[in-house]
């Protein structure tokens, strides 16, 4: 079966498209500068431009795994995943952890249907 990889580095591929599932990497802000809140809007459009070049969109999201560097933070992520999420609410976790930059606040993976 053919495995697609997109936006290959040098650790990771940010997705990678398997069977009809997308799998993306954990995406963060690329500024990190604004609150929880700014944090996962910016993060949402970035898996926003992903699904969509792996033909998908945040309406066939199947599970998020959002990670927060602190519990402070859910209620200030909350409003923008809300704005952000279908009505077919997807399936989600939400954990405290530590995050690779300290100015990280949000971390989110998603794994979508094609």
């Amino acid at each position: 079966m053919l495995i697609e990889h997109h936006d290959t580095g040098e650790r990771i591929s940010r997705a990678v498209v398997h069977n009809g599932t997308i799998y993306l990497a954990g995406q963060a802000s690329a500024d990190p500068a604004g609150d929880a809140e700014k944090q996962t809007e910016a993060v949402l459009k970035k898996v926003d431009e992903l699904l969509a070049r792996c033909g998908s969109s945040k309406d066939k999201v199947l599970f998020a795994l959002i990670h927060v560097a602190d519990l402070k933070h859910v209620e200030a992520m909350n409003r923008a995943w809300v704005a952000w999420a279908s009505k077919l609410r997807p399936a989600r976790t939400v954990v405290e952890a530590k995050l690779p930059k300290a100015d990280f606040l949000v971390e989110i993976t998603v794994t979508a249907a094609q």
